[in-house]
């Protein structure tokens, strides 16, 4: 999707997300000290209030201003400092001293968009920093429920791990999730991709 249809998609009164932080984020953070965090691909910005409500120094890059201007009016509503960022993943410039987490979750590009995108963030990881990276996995279209039904922008946890090591970082988790969905039929169960890796000091 383009920004302009991420616009569109952004466009009415309510979050098309939750506001709660995704569970793999809440796990993949849990007992790392806060420091500066990034939030690629942030939409509304749900994942990036949360980590600056636990006292991260977040900023949060989308290339949809529509989602970017929602997302400050919750991070105002919740009395909470973000930086925004509008940008393509791919295109973003991270500053040159990194940060302590890179935070890519459900990021929908095709390659080879992706491959540039999962490199800028494994290069914006600090020495001793994180990288986690949560993505509808390509199983989810036959096993698991919800998720953009094309293939192209799917993703295999083999995908992030080379991505990561390709940029010298040590992976210390890589699997396939299960994430429960509320859907209008009852409890429904999604797979996702999750990789968390670390840049050695």
């Amino acid at each position: 999707m383009s920004s302009k249809q991420w616009d569109e998609r952004y466009s009415g009164d309510e979050l098309v997300w939750t506001s709660t932080p995704n569970q793999f984020l809440v796990a993949g953070v849990d007992g790392l000290p806060a420091g500066r965090a990034v939030d690629l691909a942030c939409g509304e910005g749900r994942n990036s209030i949360w980590l600056a409500e636990h006292g991260w120094q977040v900023t949060g890059v989308d290339f949809s201003p529509v989602g970017l201007a929602k997302a400050k009016r919750f991070a105002d509503l919740r009395a909470v400092d973000v930086t925004w960022v509008e940008s393509a993943v791919e295109n973003w410039t991270p500053p040159p001293d990194g940060f302590d987490l890179v935070a890519v979750l459900y990021l929908q590009l095709p390659q080879p968009a992706r491959s540039a995108a999962l490199a800028v963030a494994a290069s914006a990881v600090a020495p001793g920093g994180t990288l986690l990276v949560i993505a509808h996995d390509l199983d989810n279209l036959t096993r698991g429920y919800g998720g953009p039904p094309i293939p192209d922008v799917l993703y295999r946890v083999g995908d992030v791990t080379e991505a990561a090591v390709d940029a010298g970082l040590t992976v210390e988790q890589a699997e396939q999730a299960v994430r429960v969905v509320d859907a209008h039929d009852g409890p429904r169960e999604a797979i996702d991709a999750v990789v968390r890796a670390k840049r050695p000091l």
